[in-house]
């Protein structure tokens, strides 16, 4: 079953491209008609896309790894952070900064900054410093924050990048197509679908189409992790303490199991060495008592 609808679409402006004189060749598969010199989206190619994208999300959601979300543009910036943040998401929202991928160790220093300017305000050593310094910390801090903050629990790579508007983060798809990492991108008609792995034609300027999409990606993501915790859920018991009934039952399964084997061994009969005997009239001693 389709994730949205025709109408839900049609109703956020998700068929809404961009002029008709700045359109990119590569995205005429996605256009179904031009309109007083703009592009119109097919919005039965985009639901097809759109589910596609969504269950690729899950699936990296439900294995437990993250997903980067990119919108620096004004109209996405609020929207997408907000959701990004209801699924404890990593995002960018203010500015990409350079090298965020191909050169993360060096993000993750200046993360790791923050959090000992954090640990110095916690244990008190922040007020023993003079009053230049601590203004001179807490500008920087303020903007560590603001660059930074919603990357503070991003400890590796990600492992996919979900972009709005594939033309202002170009360098971020760069950046991520170098590392061989997918890119799931909003990619409206101006815009070159090439370098992304999962396009999603959609109109990438209106908030409500913005929205619209985020709902639904955030939505998938928030299923994997739910079949995520079922699944741990389920595997605790089992490797429980003794106290639970499943785990008592998983002991006694596997000591039914180990006492078979042992029993099936020793019913099997032991091959002793091969020695070669020889009949009492054989040898010369019985030969001699015989006598």
């Amino acid at each position: 079953m389709p994730r949205t609808n025709f109408q839900e679409l049609l109703d956020a402006g998700v068929h809404f491209g961009h002029l008709a004189r700045k359109w990119n060749p590569k995205m005429a598969p996605y256009i179904f008609d031009q309109k007083n010199g703009i592009h119109i989206i097919d919005l039965h190619k985009s639901i097809v896309k759109i589910d596609e994208a969504a269950n690729v999300m899950k699936q990296f959601a439900r294995s437990g790894r993250k997903i980067l979300f990119v919108a620096t543009k004004k109209q996405a910036k609020e929207i997408v952070a907000e959701k990004a943040a209801s699924v404890n998401m990593p995002y960018v929202t203010e500015r990409w900064p350079g090298g965020m991928l191909t050169n993360f160790p060096t993000i993750r220093k200046a993360v790791k900054k923050m959090n000992t300017i954090d640990k110095m305000i916690e244990d008190g050593t922040f007020d023993t410093l003079a009053k230049r310094e601590r203004l001179q910390i807490t500008r920087q801090r303020a903007k560590l924050e603001k660059n930074l903050g919603s990357i503070k629990d991003l400890s590796r790579l990600p492992s996919a990048l979900f972009v709005v508007d594939v033309q202002k983060e170009m360098n971020a798809v760069k950046e991520a197509n170098r590392l061989n990492i997918p890119v799931i991108a909003m990619v409206d008609t101006c815009c070159d679908p090439t370098p992304i792995d999962y396009v999603i034609p959609a109109n990438d300027d209106a908030a409500k189409s913005i929205s619209l999409i985020m709902d639904v990606v955030c939505g998938a993501i928030s299923e994997g992790l739910n079949e995520r915790k079922l699944e741990k859920d389920k595997e605790a018991p089992e490797a429980g303490d003794e106290k639970s009934p499943a785990g008592k039952k998983l002991r006694a399964r596997k000591g039914g199991a180990k006492a078979e084997e042992a029993a099936e061994a020793a019913a099997e009969p032991v091959s002793a060495p091969e020695v070669k005997e020889e009949t009492p009239a054989e040898t010369p001693a019985a030969e001699a008592k015989a006598e």
